[in-house]
């Protein structure tokens, strides 16, 4: 018999082992309905907000006119730009955590906590600047004004602040993300050749993964082998990265650009009513 059979036999039963010791269940279409339901209830919630700030709007154009000519509308462009550059680097987080490469996936992951960060940093000082005039709800100041512009700034503070308020639970879900991960090894494919294979002499055997790219290659000890190629299906160890932390890391990016998407509304409903 050719010594080629039982190693390709012997192959197959270390794929079929190391496929099996390696199995991980993952329901990714069960979790990704999950958080698109919760997204859903994100919608609704804020959705709500925009009907109110419709109708009050429809019935004080004018005093709605007159308020945000006092919102800071080169702050509000700027962190329009910041949460979209967020978005961007958000996906290039993903993007590199699929293909391995876990230092680049980390250094997105923290630019866009970076950047979060930031966008709540120029929202504290157009929140700071505008109490130091003393508009903020129940304020005398605002008191004095009219009943329309009251109602603008009541939303106003209402809708930024649960949007800061989502910013800074998506920060702090993005940072435990990047402590999973960074206590992640890098990803290396092991894998384990049969004793079989020290019993064949001569030629050369030539082990590739599922890719095809070349493991090993090592002398047969048979002359009656001249050369032998075996593909094995490698799995990741468990310790390595996985679905498990990238497919966390793809919910934990839906929400970020749910809170994107929400202040995109809320930019021109506020700062370009004017």
């Amino acid at each position: 018999m050719s010594p080629i059979a039982p190693l390709a036999q012997t192959m197959a039963e270390a794929t079929a082992q190391l496929s099996l010791e390696h199995e991980h269940h993952t329901d990714s279409i069960g979790s990704k309905l999950g958080m698109w339901l919760f997204l859903l209830t994100e919608l609704l919630l804020f959705g709500g907000l925009f009907l109110l700030y419709s109708v009050y709007r429809a019935k004080n154009p004018t005093e709605f006119h007159h308020a945000a000519l006092q919102l800071n509308v080169l702050i509000g462009t700027l962190n329009t730009a910041i949460l979209l550059t967020s978005s961007l680097t958000m996906a290039l987080s993903i993007g590199a955590l699929q293909r391995g490469q876990k230092k680049v996936a980390l250094g997105c992951l923290l630019a866009t906590i970076a950047l979060g960060a930031l966008f709540m940093v120029n929202k504290y000082f157009e929140w700071t600047a505008k109490m130091h005039h003393g508009i903020f709800p129940n304020s005398p100041a605002l008191g004095e004004q009219s009943s329309g512009e009251q109602v603008f700034y009541g939303l106003y503070y209402s809708m930024t602040g649960l949007h800061g308020f989502h910013v800074l639970v998506g920060m702090a879900v993005l940072a435990w993300m990047a402590i999973v991960i960074a206590r992640k090894p890098e990803r290396v494919e092991r894998w384990a050749l049969p004793d079989e294979l020290n019993k064949l002499r001569g030629g050369r055997v030539t082990l590739t993964n599922d890719q095809g790219q070349r493991l090993w290659t090592g002398d047969l000890i048979d002359d009656s082998v001249r050369e032998v190629s075996v593909s094995l299906k490698l799995h990741a160890s468990p310790e390595n990265v996985t679905y498990a932390d990238y497919g966390g890391l793809e919910l934990a990016g839906l929400y970020w650009h749910l809170v994107d998407v929400i202040w995109i509304f809320l930019f021109p409903l506020l700062y370009l009513v004017s």
